[in-house]
């Protein structure tokens, strides 16, 4: 059926213009909302797959490019522009060796897209504390609205099947994107406490201090039940960071809370009946006893390591690993990872990468591209710890998220924009405090 949208009236549409030109942040707060809209279930081997979040984020390189040709945007330091160069430089040779480049080409475009256009484009879309604020809210209501999804999707028993029971919360994502939920919400998360640590101390406001606190202790509900041990490290390790810049007193009361917190969570809620402490405890487990999904990540990441030895340079090309998986695996990967959820029955999901990002790039893009993309990573981070203040410390925690969870993921699904937005926000930071 297709979907009819409704025309916008003319005169709503040139108020519009001239405010998206003054303040190009809106696309970027509207790019991480659209994240929510559901996109159906999809082919997961397709080659491209586009969201209403990657319309949101190329309209708003469009904006950009608009107003570099108005002569309106905000000065970008070389140092940031060599960065993001090393990263188009990198891909455009692997694409150019790539055992196959007719399908690298969309691997490129992609890259491009998530680790160059958009976050430069944010980063000149954040002119000021305003932009700043309004990006790291649309992070909290996009976490609140899949969080509340989620947390109806346990208790109805209408999620995603975990152990055998639908309780995994998996918000409007379906059981195909397992990981999307619990990335939105803990993004989200961090944003609330970093918003909230933001508001401490004289001329705070004591409101939003309050509700930013309200919405991080809601959201950890969610992201509990999203079953994720990698969003739960991930979260743990850029909170705990988060907290330490801030006030490393702060962090010792936190740990005591958090600690309270499990208790009533696990003990009051019954989420210790559910999964959750077993799901813990198999984190101490993954190197002695690894169960099956991190057997088959560890055979994965050793894929990717003969697929380099091969290709040690430019790698293999974009899009390469999918296609050299079955010559380079041991017998004993895994065809796929099960998912299964009241839409679409019970399915068996192809692994078509390395479930690391470090080891993708390694294997794809070779010692050109892993040395690109540190360059950018370790830059962008140290930025943020020099000038972690204020709305800097948002973005040294979701940095921080990202990069500990790059340890065991890669991009690809609906919510690889948001990393794009995150890259944009720690690029501001590293250069300095919004122009005004």
């Amino acid at each position: 059926m297709a979907l009819t949208l409704p025309a916008l009236p003319r005169p709503a549409l040139r108020r519009a213009l001239p405010a998206l030109a003054d303040r190009p942040s809106l696309l970027a707060a509207a790019t991480v909302l659209l994240v929510c809209v559901p996109t159906g279930e999809k082919d997961v081997t397709a080659a491209v797959h586009v969201t209403a979040a990657d319309l949101a984020s190329l309209a708003l390189v469009a904006l950009t490019a608009l107003n570099l040709l108005r002569g309106r945007l905000p000065t970008v330091d070389r140092t940031t522009c060599a960065l993001f160069g090393g990263i188009v430089t990198a891909a455009a040779v692997a694409t150019v060796g790539s055992i196959d480049p007719a399908t690298s080409v969309t691997g490129f475009v992609r890259l491009v897209q998530v680790f160059v256009l958009v976050p430069a484009a944010v980063l000149c879309s954040l002119r000021d504390r305003t932009d700043q604020r309004l990006v790291l809210g649309s992070f909290v209501l996009a976490a609140l609205i899949q969080g509340a999804v989620g947390a109806k999707q346990y208790l109805t028993h209408t999620g995603a099947s975990y152990t055998g029971q639908p309780i995994r919360a998996v918000g409007t994502f379906g059981a195909l994107d397992i990981m999307a939920m619990s990335t939105v919400v803990s993004f989200g998360l961090l944003a609330a406490l970093a918003l909230a640590l933001g508001e401490r101390g004289a001329g705070g406001d004591a409101r939003v201090r309050r509700s930013m606190f309200a919405a991080a202790a809601f959201l950890v509900f969610p992201l509990a039940v999203s079953f994720s041990r990698g969003s739960w490290i991930a979260t743990g390790v850029a909170a705990t960071a988060l907290l330490l810049r801030a006030d490393a007193r702060l962090a010792v009361r936190s740990a005591v809370l958090g600690l309270a917190a499990a208790v009533v969570l696990v003990g009051g809620l019954g989420l210790g009946g559910s999964g959750v402490t077993k799901r813990l405890s198999s984190i101490g487990s993954v190197s002695a006893a690894p169960d099956q999904s991190v057997s088959d990540r560890y055979d994965l990441w050793a894929t990717a390591g003969r697929i380099w030895q091969d290709h040690p340079v430019h790698g293999a090309g974009p899009k390469a690993f999918q296609l050299l998986r079955d010559s380079h695996a041991p017998l004993r990967l895994s065809s796929g990872s099960d998912a299964a959820d009241a839409t679409i029955g019970f399915q068996r999901e192809p692994l078509l990468s390395p479930h690391n990002m470090y080891f993708l790039v390694l294997s794809e893009q070779g010692l050109i591209g892993i040395t690109a993309y540190a360059a950018l990573f370790l830059t962008l981070l140290i930025g943020c710890l020099r000038r972690s203040r204020g709305m800097g410390l948002a973005a040294l925690a979701l940095l921080v998220w990202v990069l500990v969870d790059y340890l065991y993921a890669d991009i690809g699904g609906t919510t690889t924009v948001l990393t794009s937005v995150v890259l944009g926000l720690a690029a501001r930071a590293a250069a300095g405090e919004a122009d005004r």
